[in-house]
């Protein structure tokens, strides 16, 4: 069973960051904020930005947004197959290889907070930045969840499939199908260290064990 809490947004950031903050600070935090777009991790990152710096912590923010792959590999099957979406649309090797590999403890925390421009397609060229030790990544996006990245804190923001088909744009609606294998192969809220439902952002509940 499963304990349903709901909270107030306010709260709910105020929680999440008393959570960051009290991971170690001789060590980087790198979090998820997983969901689709419809379920806005983007701007729960950035609400979070503040807070954490408040509590001390140099904050970074990276969505996946700028780390697709090429369109050559993005669309290869059209811009609408929502198995390459599931697939190939996000360079995970490039966030490794560029923002969350250098942030081990062993590493010395330069990253690349953007790869690829999705409009112009081409690199970005974004210069490299330093995240000190204690700092804190926010990485928001959709699928980040079961393909072995390293998070010392995930958060999946949860919407159930009729919330999610409602709040999805009618242009981005071929994406469902891969958020319904999402569920079912990857199952985020079980894994997820922090599950929020966010059917009505106005009312937030936070998901915890009975």
């Amino acid at each position: 069973m499963q304990q349903i809490r709901p909270i107030s947004p306010s709260s709910l950031i105020e929680e999440l960051a008393d959570r960051v903050a009290a991971q170690p600070r001789g060590s980087r935090v790198r979090v998820a904020l997983d969901g689709a777009p419809a379920a806005r991790p983007g701007d729960l990152a950035d609400a979070l930005t503040d807070p954490l710096r408040i509590r001390g912590r140099e904050v970074l923010r990276v969505s996946t947004a700028d780390f697709l792959r090429p369109a050559s590999l993005r669309l290869e099957y059209g811009r609408t197959d929502p198995d390459s979406f599931y697939t190939d649309w996000f360079d995970y090797g490039g966030l490794v290889r560029e923002v969350l590999g250098p942030l081990e403890p062993d590493r010395p925390g330069k990253v690349l907070p953007t790869l690829w421009d999705s409009v112009t397609d081409r690199a970005t060229r974004a210069p490299y930045v330093t995240v000190p030790r204690g700092g804190v990544l926010l990485l928001d996006g959709p699928l980040l969840l079961g393909r072995g990245l390293p998070f010392e804190l995930s958060v999946h923001l949860r919407l159930s499939p009729a919330a999610l088909t409602r709040r999805t744009p009618e242009d981005q609606r071929w994406t469902l199908p891969a958020y319904a294998r999402y569920e079912e192969e990857v199952a985020p809220a079980e894994i997820a260290d922090v599950v929020v439902r966010v059917d009505d952002p106005r009312h937030p509940a936070l998901v915890t064990p009975a």
